[in-house]
């Protein structure tokens, strides 16, 4: 019920974001979609971190994506799972994963990205060593969490690089002045790149492309459901 809801109140946000009718969130229109202030995490000096919430029609299309497959993998689940005298534990470790996916999607924030980013490494990690008293899947969850930090230090050293740049880490803001700042020569074309291959590290760990694949086929010793959800789904 609980996954059921969550899918109702998605599909709910992408028809007012697609068809541009009045929000379902209480926020301001911005970079063609709805922003929302939840709280400010960290108030440093001049270091601001805010947790926000974007939803634009990229975030209404991987909401469709990631809550539709959830539910139909929560309700598959259901019974592939029933007579594992794990179940509750399953279902705990599945749900942290999407709400890691969730957060992912709907954050405003490098920062908090990276924060969600690392929620689907470690979900992805308990789920696929979930029979962790057999030898096979207690390896291959480890190889695939120590294989996706790899790509992880990347991802981190461009976020770095971003807030070292323009100061700041929200979406809006970075999208805004880096361009700008390319344009007036503050920052090369080569720098520009270089953020983006290090942020493209982490995606290639998550998404097992070369030479950061090898933990795909040992992660198969994950019960199904793990399977069709992280690996052929989201």
């Amino acid at each position: 019920l609980g996954i059921l809801a969550v899918w109702v109140i998605a599909m709910g946000l992408v028809a007012n974001v697609l068809t541009g009718s009045a929000p379902l969130l209480e926020g301001s229109e911005e970079t063609h979609g709805y922003a929302m202030t939840l709280f400010t995490w960290i108030p440093a000096g001049e270091f601001q971190v805010v947790a926000d919430i974007l939803i634009d029609p990229l975030t209404a299309c991987l909401l469709i994506v990631v809550t539709t497959i959830g539910l139909l993998v929560h309700v598959y689940s259901i019974g592939y799972m029933s007579h594992d005298p794990g179940y509750w534990r399953f279902f705990a470790y599945l749900n942290l994963f999407m709400f890691s996916m969730l957060l992912l999607v709907l954050s405003d924030s490098w920062l908090v990205v990276f924060v969600a980013w690392e929620l689907v490494g470690l979900s992805s990690y308990l789920l696929i060593g979930f029979w962790y008293l057999k030898r096979a899947p207690a390896l291959a969850s480890k190889k695939a969490f120590l294989v996706n930090r790899v790509g992880d230090v990347g991802f981190a050293l461009g976020i770095f690089a971003i807030w070292s740049t323009v100061g700041t880490l929200t979406f809006s803001d970075v999208f805004t002045l880096l361009p700008e700042q390319l344009a007036v020569g503050e920052i090369t074309q080569w720098m520009m790149i270089g953020i983006c291959l290090l942020l493209f590290c982490g995606a290639m760990g998550k998404s097992a492309q070369f030479p950061l694949h090898v933990w795909l086929p040992d992660a198969m010793e994950g019960p199904t459901p793990v399977s069709a959800l992280i690996h052929a789904a989201t």
